[in-house]
């Protein structure tokens, strides 16, 4: 379980998997993570998670989503003029302009493209931002949520009413989507957040081979019972033993202790703000221009010249109003997010997690094809080591003890699918 730096081993845990599927020759997924070096980080900028999803002939898709996993940490930690939701908004509308330029200038790579959902756990609460129809998700007390909009036809069609129901929705091509990074040189990003983080919150990030292959419900079941890592690898492995027709990514993360306990950022949490040089900005004038009029006015009423006092006191309030508007102009040139407001319209979707009968059943059946695909191209799995698991399930399933059973079951899936991995088997 990957616990770096050492500073936030008992606060937080991720895992992340990028799998290249059953069926595709290349890996057009990508992916990042960079966690805070020390506490002035932590303050600034956070922990950050990144998944993207190329597309494009050659490698242009792969191409693509590594430019999206490279750009966007490097760009948001080097705005440090910008707040960090704004600076998470620039570089990844940045990135997309770079990932544009590359695309116009090589034919081989005209038009890629790639999907980018970004997670970011600040003081504040998480904030995400997100283009294409990679997800964000958090589980919070049996409770999954989808914190990002899909940028996808499907998506925007019901958005706009004119899905037409679930029925009408079977015909309308769920691989198309509305909004990517490249082959535009200006992209929308979308900015949730921020959503409180309490200790205990699961995030999940994920490319659409898992989505597509594996329902809320299972996701949000398989998160609960299990740790980061066994989760991470029990998601992929449910996505290609259903087909693997696309790539997999996931990234994991769970936050074990409390997170907003380093006090407040230093800057307010803003997007839209336009920082600027506040000795270029003229409020040192204005000050300059004050305390001479107040000077001023304490010599006119020295000389007892009133209407000179009059004079210079009304400038030199002038001057002070001026000066502090000209002061204070940065700190009010963005959207401040306090009091509960929150960017976006996220969380999405909810759907209510328990493990349950059902998904136990599930799992036995792809258990039980499994065994038969075994035996039919002889594979050679070894089963010894998961006949206990498997007892205990069956013994956890009849005593309705169904998370148990659920965290046994997949255990043992991801134990059989680790060997076919290492038999060359799986792909």
């Amino acid at each position: 379980m990957t616990q770096d730096p050492l500073r936030w081993k008992t606060q937080l845990q991720y895992a992340a998997i990028s799998d290249i599927g059953m069926r595709r020759t290349t890996n057009q997924d990508a992916h990042a993570t960079k966690l805070a070096a020390d506490e002035e980080g932590w303050q600034s900028r956070g922990h950050l998670f990144l998944v993207a999803d190329g597309m494009g002939a050659h490698a242009a898709g792969e191409l693509a989503s590594q430019l999206a996993a490279d750009s966007v940490p490097h760009l948001y930690h080097k705005l440090k003029d910008l707040s960090a939701p704004e600076a998470l908004k620039r570089s990844v509308i940045d990135t997309n302009a770079e990932i544009h330029r590359k695309g116009q200038a090589n034919l081989d790579f005209h038009n890629m493209g790639t999907t980018c959902s970004v997670l970011t756990l600040l003081p504040h609460g998480a904030v995400v931002a997100q283009v294409g129809d990679s997800r964000v998700y958090r589980l919070r007390q049996g409770t999954l949520e989808q914190l990002t909009f899909d940028h996808s036809l499907v998506w925007e069609m019901r958005a706009s009413g004119r899905a037409g129901g679930e029925n009408s929705e079977i015909s309308i091509p769920r691989n198309v989507i509305t909004r990517s990074l490249g082959p535009y040189p200006d992209v929308k990003v979308d900015i949730e957040g921020p959503f409180p983080i309490q200790s205990g919150d699961t995030y999940l990030l994920c490319s659409d081979g898992l989505v597509g292959e594996v329902a809320d419900e299972e996701i949000g079941a398989i998160l609960a019972t299990l740790n980061p890592d066994e989760a991470a690898r029990a998601l992929v492995d449910l996505a290609n033993l259903r087909g693997g027709s696309d790539n997999t990514t996931v990234i994991v993360v769970r936050v074990l202790g409390e997170l907003t306990a380093g006090g407040s950022a230093r800057q307010p949490l803003m997007v839209g703000a336009k920082p600027t040089n506040r000795t270029n900005n003229g409020a040192p004038f204005a000050w300059a221009i004050f305390i001479a009029c107040l000077v001023a006015t304490g010599l006119m009423a020295l000389l007892q010249s009133w209407t000179a006092v009059v004079v210079f006191g009304a400038a030199s309030v002038i001057a002070l109003i001026v000066a502090l508007l000209r002061q204070f102009a940065e700190e009010f040139s963005g959207t401040v997010v306090s009091g509960g407001r929150r960017f976006g319209k996220g969380p999405y979707t909810k759907t209510p997690v328990e493990p349950s009968r059902s998904l136990v059943d599930k799992l036995r059946a792809m258990l039980d094809e499994l065994r038969m695909a075994d035996e039919e191209n002889s594979w050679g799995l070894n089963y010894s080591g998961v006949e206990t698991w498997l007892a205990e399930a069956d013994q956890a399933v009849d005593a309705s003890e169904f998370a148990k059973a659920t965290k046994l079951r997949v255990r043992s899936l991801s134990n059989l699918m680790e060997q076919l991995r290492g038999k060359g088997a799986g792909h």
